[in-house]
């Protein structure tokens, strides 16, 4: 997917001898947005931004070793031992070498073809690991200016850890000015060296340079035009987080020692083998405790688990939670969100006037929108245009709203909100902002994105659709006491599959089971499958069939 970013100039740190001024430069295609204000604490939003950079950067999957230095010397080893085992043996070492002369000279006319390609392709990385290390492809942060607050939202190069980053208004002395929206900054690699150098003894301003929106073109003016190719899955994967961090979970409060514990153990040790999880053991009325397995090593936390039944849930890669590392010094509390056994996980660092919340997907190797599917958990309500116009139209107007607000306010159904809610969210025009408990209204970016290419995942949501249309789903038992528990039995060629399913009040599976193969080994670890999205889809349609019948 191809995204197109156009910035009248690079974003800079001007140093001077009393003031720091940091200039982010917006994209010249969406709407004009601008923000100046004099920070407070610099050296707190420092940290911050540079937390947010390590996720930009972050790409922690498994690398190939380069062992051609070591099969190159294996070679010569090699012959070296061949050349003394052939002494005294001339006429067949002639051979050889005649051999050799002639494959040498064949080797030689194959490079000769390919060596222009060869010197290209070094000279591209060569520039490119000089301008930025993590020489793959970097999608500029999103940054939004609403009135409360403006927050940055980043994904990572592995496409399994999000960020985002928001600053209350009450982190300036004074603004100036501002105009609410959204946009794409330049950070850059030498953006982040400057603004190490941010210091307390210095007065820090912080600006989105609106300068670019009052330029007449008149030929001279000269734009820095940056155009990535995104994959789909890591457009698929930011859109997914919004539907992750819409669904129940268990919460609970740790404090920054406690994160400062666990990255030190980590640091002290390294595992060699299965299984790497750390596993949260959640007691009622017992202090929080980290185990880090394979050691079955326990960190008691300082935080009492409040909770009314005792939980034990385990999380995978954990490794990425030295990314908090660097906000440990400044925060004051960490609420941590956990989904369930594999599934993903959210930790919410609360600093003064700022909130940073990194979401990890359930283990590094498995990103967000290859086996997530989190948006088929959340709300699938069916809603019409002018229902999903009116959700929209109302946080676009307001800019920002909880739940509960925006069903009063558009005298909607709950559920029919909440669905028309996670369908703005995969449209990357809603985000959820997991610290707050609201919806905010934010275009990630000014392009279309095309909902078509990113309407199946996977075959599971294809083979559900066949069900539907073959009508070999039927429903055996409702029960709407405590939300809402569907039985139903899905016809699979030969086969037939017993199928549970529970929603809670907001339409959200919160529980499932099925008899088929695929759920018995990953049950909703890797969203819900085909059988289980075939009960939901026609448990739903039935109902609105239903609706219909007792409006007429």
């Amino acid at each position: 997917m191809l995204f197109n970013f156009t910035y009248a100039k690079s974003s800079v740190i001007e140093h001077s001898g009393e003031a720091t001024k940091v200039n982010f430069s917006p994209d010249l295609k969406r709407e004009p947005v601008f923000f100046r204000g004099k920070l407070k604490n610099a050296i707190m939003f420092r940290e911050a931004m540079s937390a947010l950079r390590e996720v930009v950067v972050s790409d922690l999957r498994y690398k190939k070793k380069d062992r051609s230095e070591y099969m190159e010397w294996l070679k010569n080893e090699e012959m070296k031992r061949l050349a003394k085992h052939m002494e005294g043996k001339s006429e067949l070492v002639e051979k050889m070498n005649i051999a050799s002369s002639e494959l040498k000279v064949l080797q030689d006319r194959q490079y000769a073809r390919w060596k222009p390609y060869y010197d290209a392709r070094n000279k591209l990385r060569k520039y490119l690991e000089a301008i930025n290390p993590a020489f793959r492809w970097v999608f500029d942060p999103v940054i939004t200016v609403h009135p409360d607050e403006l927050f940055f939202e980043c994904f990572s190069q592995d496409e399994s850890s999000y960020a985002r980053l928001g600053a209350g208004y009450e982190l300036f002395e004074n603004i100036s000015e501002y105009e609410c929206g959204t946009t794409n900054i330049d950070f850059s690699a030498q953006l982040f060296g400057e603004m190490q150098k941010i210091r307390t003894y210095k007065s820090t301003h912080f600006e989105i340079d609106p300068a670019g929106f009052q330029v007449e073109t008149t030929g001279e003016e000269i734009y820095k035009e940056k155009k990535i190719d995104l994959p789909d899955s890591w457009v698929r994967g930011f859109l997914q987080v919004q539907s992750a961090m819409s669904l129940p979970m268990v919460s609970f409060t740790l404090s920054p020692v406690d994160i400062y514990n666990m990255c030190l153990f980590m640091r002290q040790h390294r595992e060699k083998e299965s299984p790497r999880a750390l596993r949260y053991e959640l007691i009622p009325g017992k202090p929080v405790t980290a185990v880090f397995e394979p050691w079955e090593y326990r960190l008691e936390c300082t935080c009492v688990w409040e909770g009314e039944e005792p939980v034990s849930i385990r999380t995978w890669g954990r490794r990425r939670l030295h990314i908090l590392e660097r906000l440990i010094p400044v925060t004051k509390k960490v609420k941590v969100y956990l989904l369930g056994r594999g599934l993903p996980s959210f930790y919410v660092m609360h600093l003064d006037n700022m909130v940073f919340t990194l979401g990890l997907s359930g283990w590094t190797a498995n990103d967000w929108s290859g086996e997530g599917n989190f948006d088929l958990l959340s709300s699938r309500a069916k809603v019409d245009v002018y229902e999903t116009s009116a959700v929209l139209n109302y946080l676009k107007e307001k800019k920002f709203a909880p739940l509960d607000e925006i069903v009063f306010q558009t005298k909607l159904d709950r559920a029919k909100v909440s669905g028309a809610l996670n369908l703005w969210c995969q449209s990357g025009k809603v985000t959820y902002d997991l610290a707050g408990g609201t919806y905010r209204y934010r275009e990630l970016t000014k392009e279309q994105i095309p909902l078509d290419d990113l309407t199946y995942r996977n075959e599971r949501e294809k083979s559900a659709g066949r069900f539907l249309e073959e009508g070999a789903v039927s429903i055996t038992s409702r029960n709407e006491d405590t939300g809402m528990e569907v039985s139903g039995k899905i016809k699979d060629g030969k086969n037939i599959y017993d199928t549970d399913l529970t929603l809670d009040r907001d339409d959200r599976i919160v529980k499932a089971e099925c008899a088929c193969y695929w759920h018995k080994q990953n049950k909703l670890r890797k969203g819900p499958c085909e059988h289980i999205i075939a009960l939901r889809s026609f448990s739903a349609r039935e109902d609105n069939l239903k609706f219909i019948k007792e409006r007429k």
